[in-house]
């Protein structure tokens, strides 16, 4: 077995999984921009937690159930009366999540509301937080099949 696969096997043992497979890679960039050693080891460092935060993002993104993947890059400030530039700034400092606030956007169907809430929960995904996507019809059938679950079980 050679050393490069001792390596790699032992970087899998430590749970450094993506950087195992990526090695060839990093001490090829390594030879050839002559690193020295620390540079190297941050490479593969910086690497190995580049790629678990990726990740960590495309399982949040899959946990929150959006519909579709819309930015707010992408949202139309200007087609939206109701809404001016600074609350939209508001909304996407995302201070009501840190204050533990619940955000519900109510109004006529087409104005943007499914891109804003879905604009707003991708930022708030890639600044670390967990998302939930969920209609209001969903919200309310959630709602009381728990009010129904609760009456049952207080009268047993």
């Amino acid at each position: 077995m050679s050393q490069l696969t001792n390596v790699q096997e032992n970087l899998r043992a430590l749970h450094l999984t993506e950087t195992a497979s990526h090695l060839p890679i990093l001490l090829k960039k390594a030879e050839t921009e002559e690193r020295t050693y620390v540079g190297f080891l941050h490479d593969v460092l910086r690497y190995e937690q580049q790629r678990r935060e990726e990740k960590l993002r495309e399982r949040r993104l899959k946990w929150a159930s959006f519909p579709y993947y819309k930015t707010l890059d992408e949202f139309q400030l200007e087609e939206q009366p109701s809404l001016t530039k600074r609350q939209l700034q508001q909304l996407c400092e995302l201070v009501w999540l840190d204050q533990l606030f619940n955000l519900i956007l109510l109004g006529p169907p087409g104005v943007g509301k499914t891109h804003l809430a879905i604009g707003i929960g991708m930022e708030a995904i890639y600044q670390g937080y967990k998302v939930t996507f969920i209609t209001m019809g969903e919200l309310v059938h959630a709602l009381k099949t728990e009010v129904i679950v609760c009456k049952e079980t207080q009268h047993k």
